[in-house]
């Protein structure tokens, strides 16, 4: 492992599909491939592309890698769960994007969610006896789901990286970076 490169061999999937917080998605992807990360955009459906959100309305798009259907979690070493109200309402009701956050979770796998995304979380069965923290709004989901939730920048609590909001990004991207490279 490279000194500039801790993450180098490393594959990370970042799940999302339209309706996604720009800055959440590209920000931590950005980092993580800087970090020597090979990180793979997947969508549940066969798109070529998913559209950001930001400031109340679409912002750019990204190119997308492989479709769910295209990735086992036993080929991967973390997960990013990107933000954004959309697109994490969207995942959690398809059964094949719950499943692979589950894989992630049931092989101890690092899993990252900001923002909205711990929603996902939440209907794998993930957070349950975890310290988390997420947009204000998730509060009550997620200790209903069994998790202590806290107003912080970033928790780390064992395989879970969560926060809060894009101001976070950079908190959140050296945490995830750390348990990646653990």
């Amino acid at each position: 492992m490279s000194v500039n490169k801790p993450l180098a061999g490393r594959k990370v999937i970042v799940l999302a599909t339209d309706g996604f917080e720009y800055s959440e998605l590209t920000e931590p992807k950005r980092m993580l491939e800087e970090a020597g990360a090979t990180v793979v955009v997947v969508a549940p459906d066969d798109a070529s592309q998913i559209k950001g959100w930001k400031g109340g309305d679409w912002a750019g798009s990204v190119k997308v890698d492989h479709s769910l259907d295209q990735v086992n979690a036993d080929d991967y070493q973390g997960l990013l769960l990107p933000g954004g109200v959309m697109n994490p309402d969207k995942l959690r009701m398809k059964s094949e994007a719950v499943a692979l956050v589950r894989a992630f979770g049931e092989a101890g796998k690092p899993i990252a969610a900001i923002c909205h995304g711990p929603w996902t979380l939440v209907d794998a069965g993930l957070v349950k006896g975890h310290k988390v923290t997420s947009w204000p709004s998730l509060r009550k989901d997620l200790e209903n789901a069994g998790a202590t939730w806290e107003d912080r920048e970033v928790i780390r609590d064992g395989n879970l990286v969560t926060s809060r909001k894009p101001d976070d990004i950079p908190a959140f991207g050296k945490a995830l970076i750390e348990l990646l490279a653990a």
